[in-house]
């Protein structure tokens, strides 16, 4: 395979893996909607309210959070082994705060379990949490860098014994994982109002909207600005040399304009469902105009962090170290075999938003979760 190929090859797995990850982000609404399991609701109903809507979505969240590993492992398996195996910590928290949701979804309404429901309220409540918070502090390193030493013979030596944990620290990322924890709460709510038809409960959801926007706006803001005014990874594209450069992600989007673009459309866009939700009577369907700015923003900010001679996986301990796509990246022949198969992934999407329609198809309510013909209740 020729290089211009299959640097092509290399630019459009990572466009796929930041697509993954701006749905995933999106998706993380289910985990925001938990966190207001033990506040929002007054009682046992609202709480299976809570449970039920959401329940019917996290394992769309689950798969593509899994989607997303798998296909950086197949695609840049180097990032995928230096991650995984030095920040390891960080990460085995993260599945930790996802395998207990999955139990809770199981477990939480079955009759005579010894833990009883609240424990797998509090369980749902701290992957909402921790696993929203720690999801965007990992991200946040992409920009932030690491400390880590990629010997010649692949092996990761990583300074600290914390592991990755120590990301959450560092003042910058910790912005980006509290932005996502507030994004994440907002879509939650938002998709409260969409899915639940019960007044009372839709009220105070609605109140719960503003200081959630404005936790979100006060840290993604300074995420964003303090990203925009860095010093950022570059990349010699001749010599592969890694070098620091002033204001490197902010000229990233200046001179790849599309990427801009399509960045401040979607920041836009949640700012419009934002807007939407809180000054007009039009509540249903904001969840769509922050879903969709919400994936937009994401993917943008990924691309930010992997195009135009960027290490998307930096070491500020040892700069050649750092990933870029072109040095972490597959071979050319599994590259192009696992382009074939993604032809497949639009299929998958269309089935997904099948999926999605049917359940959502009516509004959930107290009554349906008593009737016995209301289907599996979580």
């Amino acid at each position: 395979m020729e290089q211009s190929t299959y640097n092509i090859f290399q630019h459009y797995w990572f466009f796929v893996d930041a697509l993954l990850g701006g749905l995933l982000v999106f998706l993380l609404f289910v985990q925001g909607g938990q966190t207001f399991i033990l506040t929002l609701a007054k009682n046992n109903q609202e709480k299976a309210l809570i449970a039920n809507s959401l329940g019917r979505k996290w394992e769309f969240t689950f798969t593509t959070l899994v989607t997303f590993g798998g296909a950086f492992f197949a695609s840049f398996p180097l990032f995928y082994s230096t991650s995984f195996g030095g920040a390891y910590w960080v990460w085995i928290l993260i599945l930790f705060a996802f395998i207990i949701q999955a139990i809770s979804y199981e477990f939480r309404s079955k009759p005579n379990n010894f833990l009883g429901q609240k424990t797998f309220d509090i369980f749902l409540f701290l992957n909402g949490t921790l696993g929203t918070i720690l999801l965007g502090t990992a991200v946040a390193t992409l920009f932030t860098g690491s400390a880590f030493t990629i010997t010649e013979t692949k092996s990761v030596i990583w300074e600290g014994p914390l592991r990755g944990v120590e990301a959450a620290f560092n003042i910058h990322n910790l912005s980006l994982g509290l932005a996502v924890f507030f994004l994440a709460r907002i879509n939650g709510l938002l998709y409260f109002i969409n899915s639940i038809s019960d007044e009372a409960f839709i009220e105070r959801t609605q109140k719960r909207i503003l200081p959630n926007t404005i936790g979100f706006l006060v840290t993604f803001l300074t995420f964003v600005i303090w990203l925009f005014l860095r010093d950022g990874y570059a990349v010699n594209p001749d010599t592969g040399e890694v070098f620091m450069q002033p204001f490197k992600y902010f000229n990233n989007m200046i001179q790849m304009p599309l990427v801009g673009i399509v960045f401040l459309t979607g920041v836009v866009l949640v700012l419009f469902g934002l807007f939407r939700v809180l000054f007009t009577d039009k509540k249903n369907g904001a969840i769509w105009f922050t879903g969709i700015g919400t994936v937009l923003a994401v993917v943008t900010l990924l691309l930010d962090a992997g195009f135009n001679n960027t290490s998307f996986y930096p070491s500020y301990s040892s700069l050649q170290s750092s990933l870029t796509i072109h040095n972490a990246s597959s071979s050319p022949f599994t590259l192009k075999a696992m382009s074939i198969v993604s032809i497949l992934v639009p299929f998958v999407l269309a089935y997904i938003w099948y999926a999605w329609s049917a359940m959502n198809k009516e509004k959930i309510t107290t009554k349906e979760l008593e009737s016995k013909d209301g289907g599996h209740v979580y």
